[in-house]
């Protein structure tokens, strides 16, 4: 085997781990833990601390009506929660919008400096024990606040992390099928990532954490919500994960604007990386340190670059040994799938089978694309909504 055969298997290999891979030993090493420890989930459905929900808007008068009676009917003591939009920037008359409802607190500044520096300023201004961070475009089940909050009776636990879903119908366009589909997977590994040691990242749809562990955020931070929960688990404590706590959205409206969102994310991921170093150091935090690799890392880093150099490989490889042709036919072939997908799509023609290949294949052509914003300073911290699929829910 030669030296290009060794590089064209362990970068199928680490592709493999990075997707698929990883899940798998997670789950077997959560058994593990739990058949040796007989761990369990310390709650206390009783343990209503005092909360503070808050919800980052910026010109999102369309929805705030639903949001609004959304965050109204969450069923949680009134007199231990206090209710804050923050609308710094907004333009669209949402302040006065919100003025209406004596029981929400309304934050607004007409300068917009970014997500980050407006949570800066609401959690200066919360009262309660736990704060709460929910988006303008999700839906809540009345029992969330209680659901999240029951974690905290436990000392160790630091933050909790709800469950994004994906609204889709039977008729999506690839950026809902192919985003439905990744994050019920990645819910799945999220749920097995708290059960070993604790979330690698929290879904910013909702998330909360103790005030006491709070620190300012850089106004430039991209992924906040990310930096905010690893600094958390830096810190000592575990990111609790709670299915039952659903936020669900409508999928993006296309699959440019699920483009657009996921290279935003990957510059936001390599930022991120770039702050956090101590994770990198196995030493400090062994568990830790293994799923932020495992789970996070490879995804942003390796595996993207890695599929990039695997085609024109195997090109070599098969013209060299006639047994790689297999595998270039099934390259070649999930490729065409890709291809197909983003074909249809812009015939408006819906089949779920074409549009995965298309999604993956999306997903590591942007983290290449958000390696370079980042390396260019070129994505703003100042979060360029993606246009989402109108829903009627509230």
């Amino acid at each position: 085997m030669n030296a290009i055969e060794i590089l064209f298997w362990l970068f199928i290999t680490i592709i493999f781990y990075a997707y698929f891979g990883y899940g798998i030993l997670l789950y077997g090493l959560v058994r593990i833990k739990e058949i040796v420890t007989k761990s369990y989930t310390v709650i206390n459905p009783s343990f209503e601390p005092t909360v503070t929900f808050i919800v980052p808007c910026y010109n999102e008068i369309d929805i705030l009506e639903n949001k609004v009676h959304n965050t109204l009917q969450l069923d949680y003591p009134t007199e231990k929660l206090q209710i804050l939009f923050i609308t710094d920037g907004s333009t669209d008359g949402s302040q006065i919008k919100l003025e209406n409802y004596s029981n929400i607190e309304v934050l607004h500044d007409p300068i917009r400096r970014g997500k980050s520096a407006a949570e800066n300023r609401s959690v200066a201004q919360a009262e309660g024990e736990i704060i709460i961070f929910s988006d303008a475009n999700t839906v809540l089940p009345s029992n969330t606040i209680k659901n999240m909050v029951r974690h905290y009776i436990n000392p160790e636990i630091g933050a909790v992390s709800g469950e994004k879903r994906i609204s889709q119908s039977e008729k999506e366009n690839a950026a809902g099928a192919g985003e439905g589909f990744y994050w019920k997977y990645e819910s799945m590994l999220k749920r097995f990532d708290a059960r070993l040691h604790t979330v690698v990242g929290a879904a910013g749809e909702l998330f909360s954490f103790r005030k006491h562990l709070f620190r300012p955020l850089e106004e430039d931070t991209i992924l906040d919500d990310f930096v905010l929960s690893l600094r958390i688990t830096q810190a000592g404590y575990r990111v609790m994960y709670d299915p039952t706590a659903t936020a669900t959205e409508t999928a993006s409206a296309n699959s440019h604007e699920e483009l657009k969102r996921k290279i935003r994310i990957c510059a936001g991921g390599w930022q991120a990386m770039s702050r956090l170093g101590s994770l990198f150091n196995f030493f400090n935090h062994p568990i830790l340190t293994f799923q932020y690799v495992s789970h996070r890392v490879l995804r942003w880093t390796l595996a993207p670059l890695f599929l990039l150099c695997l085609l024109p490989m195997n090109i070599y490889l098969a013209s060299q040994n006639s047994t790689y042709f297999t595998i270039l036919y099934a390259h070649i072939t999930f490729y065409l799938l890709a291809w197909i997908g983003f074909y249809l799509e812009k015939k408006e023609v819906k089949i779920k089978a074409f549009f995965i290949p298309y999604y993956l294949t999306m997903m590591n052509y942007a983290a290449i694309a958000g390696f370079l914003r980042f390396s260019k300073g070129k994505q703003s911290s100042i979060w360029e909504r993606s246009e989402r699929k109108v829903s009627t829910t509230i």
